[in-house]
């Protein structure tokens, strides 16, 4: 793969990162297929997407004036409705060099060169020139330049983040609800019967997600030390400007971010020894065990 050329040095030094964070009286992460409760595992362990976090990181680094290419449409900043369309515009329609797409959706957009992403774009349907509508081979092959191929793009991006996991078995509250305003009429002009429905929370929790930034997939991408300095100024801000009706203001918040920049690209050992070494409570206190060589910062919550 060609290496993405910036004005600045793509990374230089491996990171691994964690995120602890406190959960009151929230639904941090709903599970569709299982009425929207708190998502758990077997053994009752709180679990939050990687791709939740990732989607709540993207919203903070679009708020910072950030391009991003992976958008929710309450949040979208452009007049574009749907990946496709932002894909083809900003590359100006042309797939033909992967290379060269690979390249301009790195310098384009910061969630590509971070995350890495794949463009999979559906080719337009093929006309035939004439007009007769006769489906012959002849017919099949000749079709208009404005056509285009599909196209399948992959990037490998430099930032990863796991799946966050709570310190111990949650608690979940389940709450039925009731609408009783009128949400329509009934044939007879008479008010709609009640609504019932059912919210969920998890009582108290702490949760711990783990990520790391490898240079040498930067390298490939683009992704700068001034990238990297980004995330790290936002990872402590990740559940700001993010409440709902189930995750209402002050009800999630992060308690630390606990950052290790290694001395090299390599790094001075694994990311599993590395995030080994962050041992977190149930109360949201930790402690650090030593590696030679590296010493981790401690940034406090926003």
């Amino acid at each position: 793969m060609t290496i993405v050329q910036s004005n600045s040095l793509t990374l230089q030094n491996k990171v691994d990162f964690a995120i602890i964070f406190r959960v009151t009286n929230a639904n941090p992460n709903g599970n569709p297929l299982d009425g929207n409760r708190p998502r758990i595992d077997y053994d009752g362990i709180g679990e939050i997407t990687d791709v939740c976090l990732k989607r709540k990181l993207r919203d903070r680094l679009a708020e910072h004036g950030n391009a991003i290419f992976v958008q929710s449409e309450d949040r979208k900043t452009d007049q574009f409705n749907s990946l496709a369309e932002r894909a083809k515009s900003v590359l100006n329609g042309s797939f033909k060099s992967p290379e060269a797409t690979r390249v301009k959706a790195c310098e384009t957009w910061f969630d590509v060169r971070s995350f890495g992403q794949l463009f999979a774009i559906a080719g337009e349907k093929a006309k035939p020139r004439s007009g007769n509508g006769a489906k012959t081979d002849s017919a099949k092959d000749s079709v208009d330049e404005g056509s285009a191929d599909g196209v399948s793009i992959g990037i490998r991006g430099p930032v990863t983040i796991q799946s966050a996991f709570s310190v111990e078995p949650v608690a979940i509250t389940s709450t039925q609800i009731t609408k009783s305003v009128s949400g329509s009429t009934t044939a007879n002009g008479k008010r709609s019967s009640d609504t019932m429905g059912m919210k969920h929370r998890v009582d108290s929790a702490v949760y711990v997600a783990y990520g790391s930034m490898n240079p040498c997939l930067a390298e490939r991408t683009g992704f700068t030390d001034e990238d990297a300095a980004t995330i790290k100024a936002l990872l402590p801000k990740l559940l700001e400007n993010d409440a709902s009706s189930g995750r209402p203001e002050g009800s999630m918040e992060v308690v630390k971010v606990v950052w290790w920049s290694h001395p090299s690209k390599s790094g001075i050992c694994g990311s599993a020894k590395v995030h080994r070494s962050l041992k977190v409570n149930s109360d949201g206190s930790y402690n650090l065990s030593e590696i030679e060589g590296l010493t981790p910062e401690e940034i406090d919550g926003f």
